[in-house]
């Protein structure tokens, strides 16, 4: 398997990088198709998140790894229209071995933020259904998604790596809770709708803050999150009323512009008599601009800055995350072979359908032959001539080359295939 692994994550760049390469769902649909066929590349899907964006690619068999890798880099500059030397030094790429073992350290949470954090399997899922929707995954990648989710599975019950989960979700709630005594007295107030927004929103009623009050573009798809909640429910242009009571504000929308403005905070801090405000912007790009952080008694954090508060989480996880590497460096053993057994599979069929081609040939023409009457003893022995004259032709000829040409191997390869020094007949 030619698979190939360009991405650019937290370890890598920072959030105002990261954004600029990411995609957006509404965009996904159209770059995946628009870079299968700018690179000409055999199958494709690309996970795009908070932390992460990552393109795996089934490359041509004869293309050089670097200049596949070259490429991508370049379509994702074109597509993004930002030059390439501005985080060409923050890409990484992973090639054979090495980004199938990437993919599983991934989808296990190995390589989050927040280590062992679930929330990137459905991600990752989700990438690949985008993939096939869009028609650009092949056997190739199905059977890696397949087998990348059943060791995922298998790090989970496995291994304590899942146990106390810690997301960014939950990470946001302990931050909140240490700027506040009781969270109980706080009014909340979640921008967005999507699988983030539920998850902190989960977090917080289990906390049991005063209020939540959800703000999101489109109202009808927020209404389920709401009665989940059981928050109110309400659209963008209500903010500037509603951020006067707001105690906490985390968003994570898919907005390609910010959300949140100083002037409008600014506003909000003043009508509070400088009541603080604890912000958390968890999208990419950012939904509240960089310098609402700049006034007094607005506490504004961003994925980054949850970095502090993750690290004190990781020390618990590390046995159970040595634990999972161990079942992933088998899982690669175990994926790779199989991987080769099918690739023979290939080779097989072809070399069967050849050797049938002849055998079909020479066995019409001694049907022939013996409907022309001729006798039965002198067709069979002319067939069984045919037929293993036929067969060794080819390979003599190759191995004549092959010494000729010093290629020893070859005629080891081929003594050992066809056991020629064994003594069985």
């Amino acid at each position: 398997m030619d698979l190939l692994i360009v991405g650019i994550n937290h370890n890598t760049a920072p959030i105002a990088l990261r954004e600029k390469v990411a995609f957006t769902q509404d965009q996904l649909d159209d770059a995946l198709v628009n870079l299968k066929s700018d690179q000409s590349l055999d199958e494709l899907a690309i996970l795009s998140t908070c932390n992460r964006t990552e393109i795996y690619a089934i490359k041509q068999r004869d293309s050089p790894e670097n200049e596949v890798k070259l490429g991508i880099v370049n379509w994702l500059a074109r597509y993004h229209d930002i030059p390439s030397s501005s985080f060409s030094d923050s890409i990484y790429s992973l090639f054979g071995q090495s980004a199938i073992k990437h993919i599983l350290r991934v989808a296990a949470g190995l390589d989050s933020m927040v280590l062992g954090e679930p929330q990137i399997l459905g991600q990752l899922k989700d990438s690949f259904t985008s993939a096939q929707s869009n028609q650009v995954m092949g056997k190739h990648l199905t059977r890696l998604s397949q087998n990348t989710y059943r060791v995922a599975k298998k790090v989970r019950t496995d291994t304590a790596i899942g146990k106390n989960s810690v997301s960014v979700a939950s990470t946001a709630v302990v931050m909140a809770s240490q700027l506040f005594a009781d969270l109980k007295t706080c009014n909340v107030l979640l921008i967005g709708a999507g699988q983030t927004i539920e998850l902190v929103g989960r977090h917080l009623k289990n906390s049991h803050v005063k209020q939540i009050v959800i703000a999101n573009r489109t109202i009808e798809n927020a209404i389920g999150i709401g009665k989940e909640l059981d928050a109110k429910v309400i659209p963008l242009s209500a903010l500037s009323d509603h951020l006067i009571d707001t105690d906490i504000l985390i968003a994570s929308t898919a907005s390609q512009f910010p959300i949140l403005g100083k002037g409008i905070v600014e506003s909000a801090i003043k009508a509070r008599r400088h009541k603080p405000i604890f912000m958390v912007d968890l999208a990419v790009p950012r939904d509240i601009e960089s310098e609402v952080n700049d006034l007094r008694d607005v506490y504004l954090y961003t994925l980054d800055d949850l970095q502090s508060i993750i690290n004190q989480n990781q020390q618990s996880r590390e046995e159970a995350a040595s634990e999972a590497e161990i079942i992933i460096e088998k899982a690669v053993i175990d994926f790779q072979e199989t991987d080769l057994s099918l690739s023979v599979v290939d080779t097989l069929v072809k070399f069967r359908r050849k050797h049938e081609d002849i055998k079909t040939t020479e066995l019409d023409k001694a049907l022939k032959r013996l409907e022309a009457g001729d006798a039965a003893q002198d067709v069979l022995i002319n067939f069984a001539n045919q037929l293993t004259n036929k067969i060794i032709h080819t390979p003599s000829i190759q191995m004549k080359q092959a010494k000729i040409e010093g290629r020893d191997e070859v005629l080891i390869a081929i003594s050992t295939l066809f056991q020629l020094n064994s003594d069985e007949s």
